[in-house]
């Protein structure tokens, strides 16, 4: 089986969409339809019913996705391990990772990086925590740099390097600030801005709250900076990591509330073996 066929194939599954794949491939919607209907005349099977706009895999099409991923995962496994005979640590890393995260926590070991392994390429993909953990699962990424999440699935195995303390902020002129002490309840009384409720920054303060109250959410947004410039101009308090927060926002102390932090740490395929690129890479963020 040709490969670029199998990477197109678990493409169009991945999207659903002829054009979305050709988009995630680089190439054109005819080149994708050229490479699905050379693998179904190998296979003497239809692999994608194509019903008006939308595009479903077929029996035989569910029955090969997990096989193709296996073929493509242990066929990167072989090439890598080929590559690492000679130690040389050069070629492609793909990692993934959240803007917060790459803005503020990797400039320095991205740096580092460069200067003590110019050959090696650096293919940044910039996703939330949770799309980066899919495409470590996937193995469309080598490695997921991201906030931790509360259960690790048995896919994942995820190493430590970096606690990030959050703080609940206001505007320093919103009413909260007046208090010296603050409830939760209290709190709950007043709009937020927040990140989405999917998201694993969201769900570390769900968890601390009593499952009685209920979040008055005005805006949600995945992007920390955008969440901050909101809570700047007055539209909510938020949760932010403490990195963020400047002279212009005030910090508030929940009394029943304990101190919040998230854990970052990098991540990767169970049964993926690293290239000696990407193992320098961990090696480095953890030990830094």
């Amino acid at each position: 089986m040709n490969s670029n066929r199998l990477n197109a194939f678990i493409a169009v599954a991945q999207y659903g969409s002829f054009s979305q794949a050709a988009e995630f491939l680089y190439c054109t919607q005819p080149a994708v339809s050229k490479k699905i209907a050379a693998l179904e005349n190998e296979l003497n099977y239809l692999l994608f019913d194509r019903i008006g706009k939308t595009v479903q895999l077929t029996e035989a099409g569910r029955l090969l996705l997990p096989q193709v991923k296996k073929i493509l995962s242990d066929y990167a496994n072989i090439k890598q391990s080929i590559a690492d005979l000679d130690n040389e640590i050069s070629g492609i890393v793909k990692i993934g990772t959240s803007h917060h995260i790459g803005l503020h926590h990797l400039p320095p070991i991205l740096k580092k990086f460069r200067k003590y392994y110019p050959k090696v390429t650096l293919d940044l993909t910039f996703a939330g925590s949770e799309k980066t953990c899919q495409m470590v699962e996937n193995t469309e990424i080598e490695l997921g740099i991201i906030t931790l999440p509360q259960k690790i699935t048995k896919n994942i195995n995820a190493f430590y390097f970096k606690t990030d303390p959050l703080k609940i902020c206001v505007s320093k002129d919103h009413p909260l600030t007046q208090y010296q002490q603050i409830t939760s309840q209290q709190l709950c009384l007043y709009g937020a801005v927040l990140p989405t409720k999917e998201t694993y920054t969201r769900q570390i303060l769900t968890q601390n709250l009593a499952p009685d109250l209920i979040i008055k959410t005005n805006i949600e947004t995945d992007y920390l900076e955008t969440l901050k410039m909101l809570c700047l101009v007055g539209l909510g308090w938020s949760l932010l990591p403490e990195s963020l927060i400047n002279q212009d926002l005030q910090p508030l102390d929940i009394i029943d509330i304990p101190p919040l932090k998230r854990e970052l740490g990098v991540i990767k395929h169970h049964k993926r073996t690293l290239s000696n690129a990407a193992q320098k890479f961990k090696d480095l963020l953890i030990l830094t």
